[in-house]
């Protein structure tokens, strides 16, 4: 974008200078000419239309027209080549842009798709990148497409009320879904048509009427978040209980105090080294300081602050707190790889 700026800017100075030279040109030399008459002569000579002298030209005006049209037609020239390979350069770009992201898209697998790129968008994209997490913007606006490309985010322009954007955005072949489009019935019709799509998808949206969190949820919305009463729970918190807001917000901030402390969920795998073993025999504290919250087991139930006892099994989910890095550890571990 810059040289096509400073492409732009030359051009137009060198045909602005090539008129000012010829109207003053025509003016010193032919007495008769004024400036108007001067500029509109250097016009039509540079442009090469053709018509007939505005005056009569003396010998001294042939002579500097001569080297006017010389130079000016190659200015000219130069001109209409610039703009044609500019014209051309925007356009294989643009169509060489589209390809290069589809193909960026198509190899995408486990990935979210954000649904509008909005203040909710945006901070459900900052979230993701943060996390590591494979993700794509899809918004109808061009500009929000615009400035996710400049953030670096994969992002293109499409209705993802459409089926067919749906599948462009790789739906098949997703993770989760994140609702942020301006209405809620616009989310609503987005729910129906993704869980269509894919049925195991992880479906989560916004909502601005109260009402109409139940209709997303009906719809297949997994989470439904309404963002003032969430602002407005914060902030009723952070008078009410303002340690425990700290803590929560102390373990949702990558950067809080000096410290790197993030909360994660990590499920145990099929012939993981940590199934069928207890807390106490993970020794999470002792070897990767991470602190156990909760245990959701395989069948939905919630075991909150469990015992050293308690014991882990294939497709049951850790709730940890600690720093990535051990994080990553247990990650790697109950996979069944060792760390």
């Amino acid at each position: 974008m810059h040289n096509l700026k400073r492409r732009l800017i030359i051009t137009a100075t060198a045909i602005v200078t090539t008129l000012a030279i010829g109207t003053v040109g025509f003016v010193v030399i032919e007495k008769g000419f004024d400036p108007f008459d001067a500029f509109y002569m250097s016009l039509i000579t540079i442009t090469t239309v053709g018509y007939a002298e505005v005056i009569g030209l003396s010998r001294a005006g042939r002579i500097f027209n001569s080297f006017l049209v010389l130079f000016g037609v190659g200015v000219m020239f130069y001109a209409i080549g610039v703009m044609t390979q500019t014209i051309i350069e925007l356009e294989l770009g643009e169509f060489f842009g589209k390809r290069r992201i589809r193909r960026m898209i198509e190899k995408l697998k486990n990935h979210h798709i954000i649904c509008g790129f909005g203040r909710v968008g945006r901070a459900a994209a900052e979230e993701l990148q943060r996390s590591g997490a494979p993700f794509v913007i899809a918004d109808t606006d061009p500009k929000r497409v615009e400035l996710a490309a400049r953030l670096g985010i994969l992002a293109i322009v499409a209705d993802t009320k459409s089926d067919e954007a749906l599948k462009e955005l790789g739906i098949l072949r997703a993770r989760g879904v994140i609702g942020a489009l301006s209405t809620d019935a616009d989310n609503v019709f987005l729910i129906l048509s993704a869980k269509a799509l894919n049925p195991k998808l992880q479906v989560s949206a916004r909502v601005n009427e109260e009402e109409s969190e139940t209709k997303l949820r009906t719809a297949g919305a997994d989470a439904v978040f309404r963002p003032y009463s969430v602002t407005g729970y914060r902030l009723a918190q952070a008078i009410l209980r303002p340690y425990v807001f700290e803590f929560l917000d102390f373990t949702s901030s990558t950067t809080e105090m000096g410290q790197n402390i993030e909360l994660e969920q990590v499920e145990v795998g099929e012939g993981s080294e940590l199934s069928g073993k207890s807390l106490k025999d993970m020794q999470l504290r002792r070897d990767l300081d991470l602190i156990v919250l909760a245990i959701r087991r395989s069948d939905g139930s919630m075991r909150f602050n469990p015992p050293a006892d308690e014991r882990i099994e294939a497709g049951d989910h850790v709730v940890v707190m600690g720093k990535p890095e051990d994080i990553q550890i247990l990650v790697e571990r109950m996979k069944g790889v060792k760390a």
